[in-house]
């Protein structure tokens, strides 16, 4: 295949996000993949600053101009405007193909309160839960929510990478400090029932060895009848939320064996420390052919 024949892909990394490191992270790993394809990928490094500009080259431009002749991008973009709907809006206008999930269904998964409420819904198990909005917050909805969970319970925001402000608080006065500093994350904090057990993530993969819905194996080490579960479970969260491509759900398995779903990521890290990189290998599947093939997604060569 010929330099001029290549398929001109942009990975989109860094970010004005909390998740911003680990954005890095997953755009330069995705970035070193495609290096291993030179003779089908010609990839495109496009970084984006803390405050929203766009780089090419170490030079400042508009995304329309540093897109113009790219024929896919790579969103590595985790937390606030890479996973809220934020830039898939944009490269829809610009009419861009795109890996990860479209405008609304990573709305959806962004915002926790919305996704546990869709759980719900389909009869999916989640803890209870609880949202305060910073506007609205005051001593008298602390105290019926103080007397409405058992202790301790989860605080984080609800909407985001709810591991960067997550915390557990056992006394009125920690979860008012706990929802005081989740404030700092999030303007919408969720206190959630505490489901104490062991936690699990499971990865899911549009079109992968065949299947519509295809689960890699599940973190941890669960029977086998519980790994079916997790799978089945994250199948239809994807499936719910409206997500595309891939994603990752995760969830916690109690003693007696009760699983329950905690949220759904539209947009899993992907680097060599990740989950997701873990997860493929365990399954044998390497990294570099899931990019290809999350591509081709992307760019409509699998149905």
């Amino acid at each position: 295949m010929s330099f001029s024949n290549k398929i001109r892909v942009a990975v989109l990394r860094g970010g004005p996000s909390p998740a911003y490191e680990e954005s890095l992270k997953t755009g330069d790993y995705v970035l070193s993949l495609l290096r291993e394809m030179p003779e089908k990928y010609d990839p495109i490094d496009i970084f984006i600053s803390r405050d929203g500009e766009w780089h090419y080259g170490g030079v400042s431009s508009e995304p329309h101009q540093i897109l113009s002749d790219v024929d896919a991008v790579w969103n590595g973009l985790h937390g606030t405007y890479g996973e809220d709907g934020g830039v898939q809006k944009l490269l829809n206008s610009l009419q861009k193909p795109f890996t990860g999930s479209g405008i609304t269904a990573s709305a959806f998964a962004h915002n926790k309160d919305l996704s546990k409420k869709l759980y719900k819904r389909h009869s999916l198990l989640t803890p209870d839960h609880t949202v305060v909005s910073q506007e609205s917050f005051s001593d008298e909805e602390l105290i019926k929510i103080f007397r409405t969970y058992l202790h301790p319970v989860i605080v984080k925001p609800a909407t985001g990478v709810s591991a960067l402000g997550i915390r557990m608080a056992h006394t009125f006065h920690e979860l008012k400090e706990a929802i005081e500093k989740t404030f700092e994350h999030s303007s919408k904090v969720m206190v959630e029932e505490y489901v104490k057990g062991v936690n699990a993530t499971c990865a899911v993969i549009e079109n992968g060895k065949g299947e519509r819905f295809y689960t890699l194996i599940p973190s941890g080490r669960h029977p086998i009848e519980t790994n079916k579960q997790i799978e089945e479970m994250a199948k239809k969260a994807h499936e719910i939320l409206g997500q595309r491509h891939y994603s990752a759900s995760d969830f916690v398995i109690t003693p007696s064996g009760r699983v329950y779903i905690l949220e759904t990521n539209s947009l899993p890290e992907l680097h060599e420390d990740s989950h997701l990189h873990h997860s493929l290998h365990a399954t044998g599947w390497q990294p570099k052919d899931f990019c290809d093939h999350c591509l081709k997604l992307a760019l409509n060569q699998l149905d």
